[in-house]
């Protein structure tokens, strides 16, 4: 039996949209933020690609990431719902933002990126991709404000100088030391050794704690 509303009409009596999926896969590259672009017919774009019957958007982005990008096996979570009818000149077309995060060292050689700038691409990307990075990196933030580094991106482990270097770039400003170092202490420890990594003193290095979570007031320091 087919369901009708109360004027009659069954589902497939309404206008659809198409569905697609778009992936924002941020990667550290060169001391600054880049997100993964691949080319389309519109230029350089996100990976994406439209749902399939019977397909799950999480299905639909792993074969998005696979077939366009090249990459397999990532961990990534959905941003928001770009629904704005004029989105695609292509018809109308409503695209399920997902975010993830890939250290550079697991990207190949040809995986194409650009530079991020004020949590922008510096090189426009088609549709509305520029905004889906932009609340790319705004999630990447709010992550790294509640966790120490959730999407380890640097080595195993690190000086405190070398984390701290690593969140000025993610939150793109400058980061008292002292104040750094007071609010991300207790989510790291101690290693017992040391580096000399860069020609200074040498530096103790520190790993994830087993507990790597924030205290709420690092968050305030590091979103400003």
């Amino acid at each position: 039996m087919t369901w009708r509303d109360r004027e009659g009409n069954a589902l497939t009596d309404y206008p659809r949209p198409s569905v697609a999926v778009d992936v924002a896969v941020l990667t550290l590259r060169d001391n600054r933020l880049h997100v993964v672009a691949v080319h389309s017919e519109r230029g350089l774009a996100l990976p994406g690609t439209f749902l399939r019957p019977g397909e799950r958007l999480s299905d639909a982005a792993d074969r998005a990431l696979e077939t366009k990008a090249a990459i397999v096996d990532l961990v990534f979570h959905q941003l928001r719902l770009f629904d704005a009818p004029d989105r695609d000149d292509r018809g109308w077309v409503l695209s399920m933002a997902h975010s993830a995060v890939a250290p550079v060292r697991s990207l190949t050689t040809t995986t194409e990126c650009v530079p991020i700038d004020s949590a922008r691409p510096v090189s426009p990307l088609a549709f509305d991709h520029d905004d889906m990075v932009t609340e790319a990196v705004l999630d990447l933030r709010e992550r790294y404000a509640r966790e120490i580094d959730p999407a380890l991106l640097p080595n195993e482990t690190f000086t405190l100088l070398q984390l701290r270097e690593l969140y000025e770039i993610v939150f793109d400003r400058s980061l008292t030391k002292d104040t750094f170092r007071r609010h991300v202490i207790g989510a790291l420890e101690g290693t017992g050794t040391t580096s000399t990594a860069g020609g200074g003193r040498p530096a103790e290095l520190y790993r994830r704690a087993p507990n790597p979570a924030l205290p709420p007031s690092a968050g305030s320091f590091l979103l400003g």
